[in-house]
């Protein structure tokens, strides 16, 4: 059997150590992203009932969820700002992703209005 062109071993292994490489590393990027969605999930809920709760209680809420999905500290650090029946919800953070030789640091905004 001879090969044909373009269907070596080691091309194919190749590719396949790079796609492995980049879902690896990729995997940092993508729960960071999934924390954030969640956080700014846990204040649109927060803003819904907003007109139940306290801005006290709203805070220690989110600073529960904040905990729980392992952000750093200052995602504690709630703003909320009411005015005549509406409320806005916002946050601002920063998570350090590691990669080979370096890190990234991704800067998370989320804000709800409600």
């Amino acid at each position: 059997m001879s090969q044909r062109a373009g269907r070596g071993r080691l091309g194919c292994l190749f590719v396949l150590l790079l796609a492995a490489a980049a879902v690896y590393f990729g995997l940092d990027f993508g729960e960071a992203y999934l924390r954030y969605f969640r956080y700014r999930d846990a204040m649109a809920q927060a803003a819904r009932f907003s007109s139940v709760q306290t801005d006290g209680a709203i805070r220690a809420h989110l600073a529960n969820v904040a905990d729980s999905l392992g952000l750093p500290p200052k995602a504690r650090d709630v703003t909320i700002r009411r005015s005549a029946g509406a409320v806005t919800i916002e946050a601002d953070y920063v998570e350090t992703v590691q990669l080979p030789g370096r890190s990234r640091e991704l800067r998370f905004t989320p804000k709800v209005q409600k």
